[in-house]
């Protein structure tokens, strides 16, 4: 099992930044991926950023890429999203998620992890 926090949601105007936090506990040791989703009122859960174990590759929606930066810690304890340049569309709840055997296929799909946290609220006003 393993627990996540999300903290570092909040209101923000239009072009501004906010840097979201996820902290993780339980099993982290076999943590293969974590990730952030965003669900806009009315709307599915939607892929945002995700890191995976073993490599340095990034994955980014093509929506926040050159605007989001997702990092975490060495340990896997914690993960991090750093959110710039923000607009309207960048408002809704934004979810940590981690998994222990996602393949490859999912990493951008929500039924890829099997730990989610509460969420936290990211609002954007014009």
């Amino acid at each position: 099992q393993v627990q996540l926090v999300e903290s570092g949601g909040g209101l923000v105007q239009v072009g501004g930044s906010l840097r979201l936090s996820c902290a993780a506990s339980g099993r982290t040791a076999s943590t293969r991926a974590m990730g952030w989703f965003c669900q806009a009122p009315g709307k599915e859960r939607e892929f945002v950023a995700a890191v995976r174990r073993g490599t340095s590759v990034l994955y980014y929606a093509d929506s926040v890429r050159g605007r989001f930066t997702i990092s975490r810690d060495n340990a896997w304890n914690a993960l991090y999203l750093q959110m710039n340049s923000l607009n309207v569309e960048d408002t809704g709840v934004y979810y940590c998620a981690a998994d222990p055997s996602i393949i490859l296929s999912n990493m951008r799909n929500t039924r890829g992890y099997a730990y989610w946290g509460q969420g936290t609220q990211v609002t954007v006003s014009s």
